[in-house]
Protein backbone atom coordinates (compact mmCIF):
# COMPACT_ATOMS: atom_id res chain seq x y z
CA UNK A 1 0.00 0.00 0.00
CA UNK A 2 1.63 3.34 -1.30
CA UNK A 3 0.20 6.68 -0.24
CA UNK A 4 1.91 9.74 -1.51
CA UNK A 5 0.53 13.84 -1.46
CA UNK A 6 2.42 15.69 -3.70
CA UNK A 7 3.01 18.87 -5.86
CA UNK A 8 4.37 17.12 -8.67
CA UNK A 9 2.66 15.54 -11.94
CA UNK A 10 3.00 11.92 -11.77
CA UNK A 11 2.88 9.21 -15.17
CA UNK A 12 -0.23 7.04 -14.83
CA UNK A 13 1.65 3.60 -17.08
CA UNK A 14 4.52 3.70 -15.02
CA UNK A 15 2.61 3.78 -11.29
CA UNK A 16 0.58 1.21 -12.72
CA UNK A 17 3.80 -1.05 -13.96
CA UNK A 18 5.42 -0.44 -10.92
CA UNK A 19 1.95 -1.56 -9.01
CA UNK A 20 1.90 -4.76 -10.64
CA UNK A 21 5.44 -5.21 -10.94
CA UNK A 22 6.84 -8.48 -10.75
CA UNK A 23 3.67 -9.84 -8.92
CA UNK A 24 1.99 -12.68 -11.00
CA UNK A 25 -0.84 -13.05 -8.32
CA UNK A 26 -2.03 -10.25 -10.08
CA UNK A 27 -5.06 -10.91 -12.16
CA UNK A 28 -6.58 -7.45 -12.03
CA UNK A 29 -5.27 -3.91 -12.19
CA UNK A 30 -8.42 -1.04 -11.78
CA UNK A 31 -7.86 2.39 -11.67
CA UNK A 32 -9.30 5.79 -11.05
CA UNK A 33 -7.99 9.11 -12.77
CA UNK A 34 -9.54 12.75 -11.59
CA UNK A 35 -9.03 15.65 -13.77
CA UNK A 36 -9.31 19.50 -13.20
CA UNK A 37 -12.50 20.20 -14.88
CA UNK A 38 -12.76 23.64 -16.54
CA UNK A 39 -16.21 23.95 -15.12
CA UNK A 40 -18.09 23.19 -11.80
CA UNK A 41 -21.40 24.41 -10.64
CA UNK A 42 -22.10 26.40 -13.86
CA UNK A 43 -19.14 28.70 -13.37
CA UNK A 44 -15.64 28.69 -15.55
CA UNK A 45 -12.78 27.22 -13.54
CA UNK A 46 -9.43 28.78 -14.52
CA UNK A 47 -7.57 26.75 -11.48
CA UNK A 48 -7.68 25.11 -8.17
CA UNK A 49 -5.62 25.25 -5.29
CA UNK A 50 -5.75 22.19 -2.82
CA UNK A 51 -4.47 22.36 0.43
CA UNK A 52 -3.96 19.42 3.36
CA UNK A 53 -2.68 19.01 6.85
CA UNK A 54 0.30 16.48 6.00
CA UNK A 55 0.63 14.46 8.51
CA UNK A 56 -2.88 14.20 8.58
CA UNK A 57 -3.97 13.59 5.53
CA UNK A 58 -1.24 11.04 4.40
CA UNK A 59 -2.82 9.08 7.94
CA UNK A 60 -6.48 9.46 6.35
CA UNK A 61 -5.40 7.94 2.93
CA UNK A 62 -3.58 5.39 4.64
CA UNK A 63 -6.73 4.35 6.96
CA UNK A 64 -9.02 4.38 4.01
CA UNK A 65 -6.89 2.24 1.62
CA UNK A 66 -6.36 -0.31 5.16
CA UNK A 67 -9.96 -0.48 5.52
CA UNK A 68 -10.18 -0.78 1.51
CA UNK A 69 -7.82 -4.38 2.41
CA UNK A 70 -9.89 -5.08 5.08
CA UNK A 71 -13.03 -5.99 2.74
CA UNK A 72 -11.88 -7.60 -0.65
CA UNK A 73 -8.59 -9.12 -1.57
CA UNK A 74 -6.08 -6.91 -2.58
CA UNK A 75 -3.30 -7.55 -3.37
CA UNK A 76 -1.76 -4.10 -3.81
CA UNK A 77 -2.60 -0.23 -3.80
CA UNK A 78 -1.67 3.45 -4.60
CA UNK A 79 -2.89 6.67 -3.43
CA UNK A 80 -1.49 9.78 -5.19
CA UNK A 81 -2.94 13.08 -4.84
CA UNK A 82 -1.78 16.39 -5.91
CA UNK A 83 -1.51 20.14 -3.91
CA UNK A 84 -0.54 23.59 -4.45
CA UNK A 85 -2.16 25.04 -7.76
CA UNK A 86 -3.41 22.74 -10.39
CA UNK A 87 -5.11 24.07 -13.65
CA UNK A 88 -7.88 22.61 -16.01
CA UNK A 89 -6.73 18.97 -17.28
CA UNK A 90 -4.31 18.19 -14.76
CA UNK A 91 -4.48 15.20 -12.75
CA UNK A 92 -5.57 15.54 -9.16
CA UNK A 93 -5.65 12.47 -8.14
CA UNK A 94 -4.95 8.23 -8.92
CA UNK A 95 -5.97 4.99 -7.07
CA UNK A 96 -5.01 2.27 -8.47
CA UNK A 97 -5.96 -1.41 -6.83
CA UNK A 98 -4.24 -4.98 -7.56
CA UNK A 99 -5.79 -8.05 -6.68
CA UNK A 100 -6.13 -11.41 -8.14
CA UNK A 101 -9.70 -10.46 -9.51
CA UNK A 102 -11.39 -7.68 -11.22
CA UNK A 103 -14.43 -8.06 -8.89
CA UNK A 104 -12.27 -7.30 -6.15
CA UNK A 105 -10.60 -4.14 -7.25
CA UNK A 106 -13.71 -2.07 -9.39
CA UNK A 107 -15.22 -2.50 -5.58
CA UNK A 108 -11.61 -1.56 -3.80
CA UNK A 109 -11.17 1.08 -5.87
CA UNK A 110 -14.36 2.79 -6.13
CA UNK A 111 -14.61 2.08 -1.97
CA UNK A 112 -11.53 4.24 -1.94
CA UNK A 113 -12.08 7.23 -4.24
CA UNK A 114 -15.87 7.23 -2.34
CA UNK A 115 -14.25 7.60 0.98
CA UNK A 116 -11.40 9.83 -0.51
CA UNK A 117 -14.09 12.88 -1.49
CA UNK A 118 -15.46 12.88 1.95
CA UNK A 119 -13.19 12.11 4.63
CA UNK A 120 -9.37 12.95 3.44
CA UNK A 121 -8.72 16.68 4.85
CA UNK A 122 -8.75 18.28 1.71
CA UNK A 123 -9.79 21.98 0.84
CA UNK A 124 -9.93 23.21 -2.49
CA UNK A 125 -10.06 26.39 -3.72
CA UNK A 126 -11.31 27.13 -7.19
CA UNK A 127 -10.51 30.57 -8.80
CA UNK A 128 -13.36 31.59 -11.27
CA UNK A 129 -14.24 34.69 -13.16
CA UNK A 130 -16.34 36.39 -10.30
CA UNK A 131 -13.52 35.43 -7.84
CA UNK A 132 -12.29 33.09 -5.50
CA UNK A 133 -14.33 30.38 -3.47
CA UNK A 134 -14.05 27.09 -1.48
CA UNK A 135 -15.78 24.35 -2.70
CA UNK A 136 -17.43 21.99 -0.33
CA UNK A 137 -18.24 18.45 -0.49
CA UNK A 138 -21.05 17.34 -2.74
CA UNK A 139 -24.15 15.45 -1.61
CA UNK A 140 -23.70 12.81 -4.38
CA UNK A 141 -20.05 12.18 -3.05
CA UNK A 142 -21.76 11.93 0.92
CA UNK A 143 -24.49 9.51 -0.93
CA UNK A 144 -21.57 7.32 -2.59
CA UNK A 145 -19.68 6.63 0.89
CA UNK A 146 -23.10 6.17 2.77
CA UNK A 147 -23.44 2.87 0.53
CA UNK A 148 -20.34 1.26 1.77
CA UNK A 149 -21.64 1.46 4.90
CA UNK A 150 -22.10 -1.60 7.17
CA UNK A 151 -25.25 -2.14 8.59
Amino acid sequence: MVVRVQIEDFDLSTEVRQLRENNPQIGAVVSFLGLVRDLNDGQNVSAMELEHYPVMTEKALQDIAAQAAARWTVTDSLIIHRIGVLLPLDQIVLVAVASQHRGDAFAACEFIMDYLKTQAPFWKKEQTSTGARWVDARESDELARKKWQLD
